[in-house]
């Protein structure tokens, strides 16, 4: 029961963290390269920008998708 369990939740991870990264804009081609924003409050405070928040999601579920699959792998 635990596996099953596991295995949906590692499901949802995985659906998650794809749908984070193709949300993401390429280094090239981020918010802050339009206009030249690099260089302005929002450039600046990435962390608290969309950009940095999708960042973050991203971390995160990559840290819990590595940490399920090695779970799934010892059960």
């Amino acid at each position: 029961m635990l596996k099953v369990i596991i295995s949906v939740i590692f499901i949802l991870i995985c659906v998650a963290l794809t749908v984070i990264v193709l949300l993401q804009e390429g280094k090239s081609a981020g918010l802050g390269s339009v206009g030249g924003m690099a260089e302005t409050y929002w450039g600046k405070n990435k962390g608290r920008s969309m950009e940095g928040n999708l960042e973050k999601f991203t971390t995160f579920a990559a840290i819990a998708f590595m940490v399920l699959a090695i779970i799934l792998n010892v059960l």
